[in-house]
């Protein structure tokens, strides 16, 4: 009896491979054994960096708020300090854009916590 590879579902893995690595230089692009290692390390780095731009944002927010709080004299755990007393519940994201984007809120809000 002959072997059965199933060289429909093999051809259709590897164009699957190579249209993910579109765009890639030289032979990462279209030949199958040095894509199939693009694409792979390609995944790994992404899935990393999908973590890592949490963190990423995280930070940034932080140091608007901070930049934020201390043009009018208050220290960025000062007032997330007193954020928490007084029960305000606003989450890093919204501080930062309001201290960017709209400092007479951000104003409003460091006056309430004082």
């Amino acid at each position: 009896m002959p072997r059965s590879v199933n060289s429909v579902a093999s051809r259709a893995r590897r164009k699957k491979v190579i249209k993910q690595a579109k765009g890639y230089f030289g032979r990462r692009k279209n030949v199958w054994t040095i894509a199939k290692n693009a694409v792979d390390k390609a995944m790994q780095y992404s899935y990393r960096d999908r973590r890592a731009k949490k963190r990423n944002f995280r930070s940034l927010w932080i140091t608007r708020i901070n930049a934020g709080a201390r043009q009018h004299g208050m220290s960025y755990s000062k007032f997330m300090g007193q954020l928490k007393a007084n029960d305000i519940e606003l989450n890093r994201k919204v501080l930062a854009d309001l201290a960017m984007n709209h400092p007479e809120a951000f104003k409003a809000i460091v006056e309430k916590v004082k």
